[in-house]
C-alpha cells in the first residue's frame, strides 16, 4: 500500500520540550569529565570559572545568531536549511553530509558508547556486550521517536528536568558543606601546573574544550517544522536552554573545587565521581547512575534531532526522495530515523566513529563561522524579515565568527594532518553534490 502523499510533520513541541531539548542534548557526559582538562590548563579556581563562562557567553552568542536565523527560516533542518538559503545548496548538503557520515552519527554512536560503559559499572559487559548495549540503547530510541514527536519530546523533557534536579541536589549538598570539611582536610599536593605556565595557547585550549563541551546547542533547530510558533519558540528555547547550562556549568565546577583538592580535579579520570565519593559513601555508583541518566537524555535528543535534517534534504532533492517521506500515522520522517539508526549502530560495531568524529568535529565550526558570517550578508539582502533580531548586533556575531575562526585554525596548527583528513571527508562530498545532480531525474 502507497503511503499518502499529503502526510506531513505535526507541530506540537511547545517551549518546555524545546527547551529541554536544548539543555538535555548540551548536558550529556563530558561536564562530568572535561573540567579535569581544562583545571590542568588553567590551574585556579578564577581561572576555570573565567573559562567556563566566557564558553558559556560564545554559546550564547551562537544561540543568539541561531535564533535570529531561525525565526527568519522557520523550515525543518535548522542550520542546513540556514547555509542553503545564505550561500548556496552545495553548502547545505555539505553540512548535512558531514552530519551523517561523521559529525553527527560519530557523536550519536560515542554518546552511545559512553552510556553502555557506565550501565557496565553495574552489570558486567564484556567489550562485545557494551557495544550490544550501545546499539540497543541507540535503536530502543529511534523506535520511541519512529513512533511520534511527541513521545520522544515527553522523554526529551523528563530526562532534562531528572538530570537538572540531580545536578542541583549535588551542587547544593557540595556547597552546604562547612568549609574544612572535605576539600581542605585533604593533603594538597603541589600544583602540576604552575600559574605562570598559563600562556594565550593553553587559554585557548581550556576555551575550545569549554565550548566541545557546549556542543549540541543548535539541534533543536533542525525540528521547527514540527514546533509550535518555531519564530518565537526556538529563540527563546535556545536563550533559556544556553543559560540553564551556563549556570549548571559553572555551579558544578565550583562544587568540584570546593570539594577537591586543586591537583585531585587536575589529574583525575573521574572527577565528579570523585567529588560524589567525597561528599558521600558511594558517590561513585549515584554518579555512574547519573552519567547513565545523562547520556540516555542526550542520546535521545541526538536521535530526535538528526533525522530532520535528512528528511529536509531528501525534500530537496539532495536526497533519495524515500528518505523524505512521512509516516501517515506516526507523521515523523520515520525512513530518516531508521536510516539513522542503522548507520550509528554500525559506527559503533565497526568502533570507527572516534576517529570519524574526532577528525570532523572541529569542521562543524567552520560551519559555525559561514552561519554567523551568513547574518552579515542576511541583513543586507532584501526581503529578510527574521521576527527576532540579535541584540548587540555586530559585535555578537562578530565575537562568535571570530571564536569558530580560532578554533578552526588551532586544529589545523596543532593536528594538521588530523585537520586535514577532516576537511578532506566533508570536501569529498562536493563532487558527490555534483554527480548527484546530473543523474537522471527520477534515478
Amino acid at each position: 500500500m502507497s503511503e499518502p502523499p499529503a502526510a506531513e510533520l505535526k507541530r506540537s513541541m511547545t517551549l518546555v520540550p524545546t527547551t529541554a531539548l536544548v539543555v538535555g542534548t548540551i548536558i550529556g557526559a563530558s561536564i562530568f569529565v572535561q573540567p579535569s582538562e581544562i583545571t590542568a590548563l588553567v590551574p585556579s579556581i578564577g581561572g576555570v570559572a573565567t573559562i567556563w563562562l566566557i564558553a558559556g557567553l560564545l554559546t550564547f552568542f551562537g544561540a543568539l545568531v541561531c535564533a535570529e536565523l531561525a525565526s527568519a527560516f522557520t523550515r525543518t533542518g535548522g542550520v542546513y536549511v540556514f547555509l542553503n538559503e545564505t550561500y548556496s545548496p552545495v553548502i547545505g548538503f555539505l553540512w548535512g553530509w558531514a552530519m551523517f557520515w561523521s559529525m553527527h552519527s560519530g557523536i550519536l554512536a560515542a554518546v552511545a558508547v559512553v552510556f553502555a560503559r557506565y550501565v557496565a559499572f553495574f552489570v558486567p559487559l564484556g567489550d562485545i556486550g557494551i557495544q550490544v548495549t550501545a546499539a540497543g540503547a541507540i535503536l530502543v530510541l529511534s523506535g520511541i521517536n519512529y513512533r511520534g514527536i511527541e513521545h520522544g519530546s515527553r522523554l526529551q523533557t523528563a530526562f532534562t528536568i531528572g538530570k537538572v534536579a540531580a545536578i542541583g541536589l549535588m551542587i547544593a549538598v557540595g556547597l552546604a558543606l562547612a568549609p574544612g570539611d572535605s576539600a581542605a582536610a585533604a593533603p594538597v599536593a603541589a600544583p602540576i601546573v604552575e600559574a605562570s605556565a598559563v600562556s594565550w595557547t593553553t587559554i585557548v585550549q581550556a576555551l575550545i574544550a569549554g565550548l566541545f563541551a557546549f556542543g549540541g546547542w543548535h539541534m533543536v533547530t533542525y525540528a521547527a517544522g514540527e514546533t509550535i510558533d518555531p519564530s518565537r519558540t526556538i529563540p527563546r528555547a535556545l536563550l533559556w536552554g544556553t543559560v540553564i547550562v551556563t549556570i549548571c556549568y559553572i555551579a558544578l565546577n565550583a562544587v568540584y573545587m570546593y570539594v577537591l583538592p586543586l591537583d585531585v580535579v587536575i589529574s583525575s579520570t573521574r572527577v565528579a565521581a570523585d567529588a560524589a565519593d567525597a561528599l558521600v559513601g558511594g558517590g561513585a555508583r549515584i554518579m555512574s547512575g547519573l552519567v547513565i541518566f545523562s547520556t540516555f537524555g542526550a542520546l535521545n535528543g541526538i536521535i530526535l534531532a538528526g533525522p530532520r535534517v535528512y528528511y529536509s534534504m531528501a525534500q530537496d532533492g539532495l536526497l533519495f526522495r524515500w528518505a523524505g517521506r512521512v509516516h501517515p500515522t506516526f507523521r515523523t520522517p520515520h525512513r530518516a530515523i531508521v536510516l539513522q539508526g542503522v548507520w550509528a549502530s554500525a559506527l559503533v560495531f565497526t568502533g570507527t566513529y572516534s576517529q570519524l568524529f574526532s577528525r570532523v568535529i572541529y569542521v562543524e565550526w567552520i560551519f559555525f563561522g559561514l552561519m554567523a558570517i551568513g547574518l552579515f550578508i542576511l541583513r543586507r539582502r532584501p526581503g529578510y524579515a527574521p521576527a527576532y533580531r540579535v541584540g548587540g548586533y555586530p559585535v555578537v556575531a562578530g565575537l562568535f565568527t571570530l571564536a569558530a575562526l580560532v578554533i578552526a585554525v588551532n586544529r589545523f596548527v596543532t593536528e594538521p594532518l588530523e585537520a586535514v583528513a577532516g576537511l578532506g571527508i566533508v570536501l569529498l562530498g562536493v563532487p558527490v553534490y555534483y554527480i548527484w545532480l546530473a543523474r537522471p531525474k527520477g534515478a
